[in-house]
């Protein structure tokens, strides 16, 4: 007998967030003050950092050590692969990643922030907005991450003036307004010395404002996708030819958003044949409704051609499906991507042939102008692209599903992930532009 699952849990409860910033801003001593101020660091762990901070003639224990954890980067005193901790309060639990300042690294802080609903961007109070700090709010408003920190750190070394704080919480807001940031917080701290990180400073009485930590148990986030466009991307066909279940086939994948219930209508893409759902396995049961990120098979009436790749969206709610992809990409290989090139485009649990047509801009992080016909782009450029496919990709805009408004470019040869796309409109201030004429390509 069919049951129905019970309703999902309010996602409220648990923030992803990552930090960012330049190089020495203090990004590895934020996340490490966070972790020890608020006892969330295991007494073996403290005392591992305190003989690491001894071992390199350090008094104080070297707080940024509970996250650089590889031998280079405490060696170098940097951060070069994402650190993800897992840590709790009474109000919230936290998923953490604490991503690369250098540029080299930009790759990771795309891989850390792509999952988050804040990001903490970092900035020397002595240097002010950087390059990078630019580069790191251009990666945010592109992932759409809905909430950006702006942590201006080091505001011992200013002597915690008000003024030398306003200048740059300024400058930074009105370049993240640019870009179509929906919301920043400012908040002055000194990471090193717990200022304004888990307890309140007593030497910044002029500002008023949150906490780091307080922020981030109290700011509004919501995980629940369940009424967002309904995307099942299938990763498997299972066929038991079993004498239990001689005819039983069925469609098995992660839920990337929105419901499925039995009896709907759905489509499958991009094939565009319709059927309707007969039956929904959760952990080997049957289910009346699933929901993201539930992973369910899906048993349709119709006995029809259904592989890995194909998405199954309800038959009124589904993406157009196209062959000509534009979007924005973070590239993030040593090569350069070139018009012309020839790459593989991975789109949920679809792979296909693609080739680029054209790198129309890149943007320009000083002024936000978008460089016109750069023909190709370099490590860690954010640019536009165009590129063909050899089948046809239902994408939807990442503005509404970063499921399944991103995907990969590939490298054919070796499988290097060459850059990290997100279809549609770049940055959220900006208008739909639109694509050239298709002739002369060979797909």
């Amino acid at each position: 007998m069919s049951t129905t699952a019970a309703e999902p849990l309010s996602a409220t409860t648990l923030l992803r967030f990552a930090t960012a910033g330049s190089v020495d801003d203090g990004k590895s001593t934020l996340v490490g003050r966070l972790l020890h101020d608020s006892k969330s660091v295991l007494v073996d762990q403290l005392e591992a950092v305190e003989h690491a901070s001894r071992s390199r003639g350090q008094e104080a224990p070297d707080l940024a050590l509970l996250t650089d954890g590889l031998r280079a980067e405490r060696e170098q005193g940097i951060t070069i692969d994402v650190a993800y901790r897992y840590f709790a309060t009474p109000r919230r639990r936290f998923i953490l990643a604490d991503t690369p300042g250098h540029v080299q690294y930009t790759r990771n802080m795309v891989t850390g922030a792509s999952t988050a609903e804040l990001t903490v961007i970092l900035v020397d109070a002595r240097n002010g907005v950087v390059e990078q700090t630019r580069r790191h709010a251009a990666i945010a408003a592109l992932l759409r991450v809905p909430h950006v920190v702006l942590a201006v750190n080091k505001m011992d070394l200013v002597g915690y003036e008000e003024a030398v704080f306003a200048r740059i919480a300024e400058d930074f807001t009105a370049y993240a307004t640019e870009l179509g940031v929906p919301e920043v917080t400012a908040i002055p701290i000194s990471a090193l010395a717990g200022d304004n990180v888990v307890e309140p400073s007593a030497t910044m009485d002029w500002y008023g404002g949150p906490t780091v930590l307080e922020h981030l148990e109290t700011v509004p986030v919501s995980h629940d996708l369940t009424g967002c466009h309904a995307r099942l991307p299938v990763q498997y066909v299972i066929r038991p030819q079993t004498p239990e279940h001689p005819d039983y086939r069925g469609y098995a994948g992660q839920i990337a958003a929105g419901t499925f219930r039995v009896g709907q209508e759905v489509t499958v893409l991009p094939s565009g044949r319709t059927s309707r759902i007969s039956g929904i396995d959760l952990l080997g049961e049957p289910v009346d409704v699933a929901w993201t990120p539930q992973s369910v098979t899906l048993l349709l009436e119709d006995d029809i051609d259904v592989s890995r790749g194909d998405l199954v969206v309800p038959s009124g709610d589904a993406p157009a499906t196209s062959q000509d992809v534009e979007a924005t990409v973070c590239h993030v290989a040593d090569q350069p991507l070139t018009v012309g090139q020839r790459v593989l485009l991975k789109h949920t649990t679809r792979t296909v042939k693609a080739i680029v047509k054209e790198i129309p801009s890149r943007l320009t992080l000083d002024d936000l102008s978008q460089h016109p016909e750069p023909g190709r782009l370099v490590a860690n450029d954010i640019g536009t692209v165009r590129v063909r496919t050899a089948e046809p990709l239902a994408l939807d805009a990442y503005a509404d599903s970063r499921r399944t408004g991103s995907f990969l470019l590939i490298d054919p040869a070796d499988g290097t992930t060459l850059a990290a796309g997100m279809a549609g409109e770049s940055f959220a201030s900006e208008k739909a532009t639109v694509t050239a004429d298709d002739e002369g390509w060979d797909f």
